[in-house]
């Protein structure tokens, strides 16, 4: 089974709007080592970070799926999530933040 170390996905969201950071490709294993989030405002923003599995992948978030929820990130400074989240086929990672300032990366390994 070979792995794939890589940038999974990144994104620059509209205003509280929950945008999908990285989906878990068919036949696929995820590992995700590291999200940054970073925010490019003078202004303090807030986020959130959710975990959802692929059954409920077009609907919001609910409470069990967060990571982070409305999280204070202060003007022009990044926050770095170190983990080892490991994910299957269709496992979404969604993020939202207040402003529209603030992108979100994640890294890891796909296993195919």
């Amino acid at each position: 089974m070979p792995t794939t170390y890589k940038r999974l996905g990144a994104i620059n969201p509209s205003a509280n709007t929950q945008t999908n950071v990285y989906v878990v490709p068919a036949s696929t294993e995820t590992v995700i080592s590291t999200i940054t989030i970073c925010n490019q405002s003078a202004a303090n923003a807030l986020y959130s970070l959710a975990v959802m599995p692929a059954s409920i992948f077009n609907v919001s978030a609910g409470a069990a799926h967060f990571i982070a929820r409305d999280v204070v990130l202060p003007a022009s400074d990044t926050v770095i999530l170190t983990m080892g989240l490991t994910a299957n086929t269709g496992t979404v990672i969604t993020a939202n933040a207040s402003i529209a300032t603030v992108s979100f990366s994640a890294f890891g390994s796909e296993i195919t």
